[in-house]
């Protein structure tokens, strides 16, 4: 008993120590974008300055057009989340449930896309961008992203945990593969709906690499990219700066704390747990 105590104390200890570890330099990003620039780089560090400077959160727009940025970002990670979601959870049930020929040697072969870097497909991908007229649009950063091979593992994973009386009981009744897609797998699968949703967002919101290759113009900008932008060569305003990452964050701070519920079941029960 004495064992089992002890040996609780310290994993106890090392998860306090892990939490803190990614704790601090989030706090510290929050206390950066309160000071001063002149109080950012002082030896001792610390972590106030002598007084709050709320200011640094006005001056986010002042170069560049951060709510523009904002705006951008929260338009193309709603689309790509709407159209995934839709497009992962429909193939997932045909995987889970429709049975056709050559079924699994589809999903496997669709599985095995997941093996392929994204950097691989980011030359092909801006080539048929650009053939198709559609660099330095938002069009160039959602259309690739509708689709995910991920998606519809997480989504297939889920469906085949749904009795199978629940499907038979409704084609008993006249009900038409859609209509049970519809009717009863998507209203039960609001966990994995949810999972799938959050892990989106928060992929399409902090993307960097494709805005990077895709987009030209300041006005279209992602807020990843415009916060890089507000760098300078050789000086950069970090309270501004931090201020600006901490405003970003709102939005997957928001998603995550909604789904929250939802998020832990889907991932216990959709087979990815750790």
């Amino acid at each position: 008993m004495r064992k089992v105590t002890l040996g609780r104390i310290i994993a106890y200890i090392v998860l306090v120590l892990g939490a803190l570890s990614m704790t601090i330099p989030f706090l510290w990003m929050i206390s950066t974008s309160f000071k001063d620039l002149s109080e950012v780089f002082v030896f001792p560090p610390t972590f106030f300055g002598e007084k709050i400077v709320w200011k640094n959160y006005l001056r986010v727009s002042d170069r560049y057009p951060f709510g523009k940025f904002f705006l951008n970002s929260i338009n193309i990670s709603v689309v790509v989340v709407v159209f995934q979601v839709l497009t992962s959870s429909m193939a997932g049930f045909a995987f889970a449930r429709l049975k056709f020929k050559g079924r699994e040697a589809l999903f496997a072969l669709y599985l095995a896309t997941l093996m392929v870097p994204f950097h691989v497909t980011l030359v092909p991908t801006f080539v048929m961008m650009r053939n198709f007229g559609w660099v330095d649009t938002h069009y160039s950063l959602i259309l690739p992203s509708l689709v995910s091979a991920f998606g519809t593992f997480l989504m297939r994973q889920f469906f085949i945990t749904i009795p199978v009386e629940l499907e038979e009981s409704a084609r008993i009744d006249g009900c038409t593969p859609f209509g049970i897609f519809a009717r009863i797998f998507l209203p039960l699968s609001k966990p994995a709906l949810a999972t799938l949703g959050v892990f989106t967002f928060m992929g399409t919101w902090n993307d960097y690499i494709k805005p990077l290759i895709f987009i030209n113009s300041v006005a279209k900008m992602t807020v990843p990219l415009g916060l890089a932008s507000m760098q300078g060569h050789y000086s950069t305003d970090w309270p501004v700066l931090m201020a600006g990452t901490v405003i970003a964050l709102l939005p997957v701070l928001v998603v995550f704390l909604l789904a929250q519920e939802y998020f832990v079941q889907g991932i216990t029960l959709s087979g990815i747990k750790g």
